[in-house]
């Protein structure tokens, strides 16, 4: 049984529990209020599942599922901190908490992850059933956004190597609509300047968000990078700006 009770709570809603964590469990869920609501909304989540119909899955989609399962962890609901125990060492009943406390993304994480743990990819004929919980994190490494847009199978690079050595490396995938660019050796901007990257559609440069300090840099783009038709870093004030400066851009690449 988990040390956490809390964690129980989608295996609880899956019927997923032996008949002795079932019994501590719902003496638990009686006093719990956050515990009752995670219950209720992966019942939700569950009941949406058993309304699907089954179709089969393309293998782009197979990868990502697989891929996503692996990174995917279930959170436990937040209670006070050093909450009281009863008597049978489980926390005792939690002092009401406000929505503010969970929050929706908290909810929706969980859902997610719950959802992820009951989805069955077919493998030559076989059902194969992935809990995202698992401990033994060997056997599924978590990919970084580099390793990851890499992998994909329409990954395109764009090197470009600057007069003083520096180095800037952008990966992007269409598919994944994701987009990386990695720096090495890059010099600072200028005092009271930073640089920015921009994603180009048509003739309208879109911020893909600034550049932190440092020379070796991994920088994911914000943005469209699958409809973009171009990229480019600018050297633009403190904070960044709406639309680029009419200075020379550091680096301007055309996607092809």
């Amino acid at each position: 049984m988990s040390d956490d009770i809390h964690a129980l709570s989608g295996a609880y809603a899956v019927d997923a529990l032996d008949d002795i964590e079932r019994a501590q469990f719902e003496r638990h869920l009686a006093g719990c209020e956050a515990c009752r609501e995670e219950v209720d909304g992966l019942r939700e989540t569950a009941a949406l599942l058993a309304e699907t119909t089954m179709t089969t899955p393309s293998a782009e989609l197979r990868d990502r599922v697989l891929a996503g399962i692996a990174t995917v962890r279930p959170l436990p609901p937040v209670v006070p901190p050093h909450a009281p125990t009863t008597g049978e060492g489980l926390p005792a009943s939690p002092a009401p908490t406000t929505p503010s406390t969970r929050g929706p993304r908290r909810r929706w994480l969980t859902m997610v992850a719950a959802a992820a743990a009951v989805v069955a990819v077919g493998v030559g004929g076989t059902v194969v059933a992935q809990q995202p919980w698992s401990e033994d994190s060997s056997e599924a490494p978590r990919l970084s956004a580099v390793d990851r847009i890499k992998a994909a199978d329409d990954v395109q690079t764009f090197r470009h190597r600057f007069p003083d050595g520096a180095e800037a490396v952008l990966y992007r995938s269409p598919s994944l609509n994701e987009a990386v660019v990695v720096t090495h050796d890059m010099g600072p901007a200028p005092d009271g300047k930073v640089y920015q990257a921009w994603l180009q559609h048509d003739d309208t440069m879109v911020s893909a968000g600034l550049m932190p300090e440092g020379p070796d840099n991994v920088v994911p783009l914000q943005g469209d990078p699958a409809t973009a038709d171009g990229f480019g870093i600018t050297v633009e004030p403190a904070g960044g700006s709406v639309v680029p400066s009419k200075e020379k851009p550091v680096l301007l690449v055309e996607f092809t």
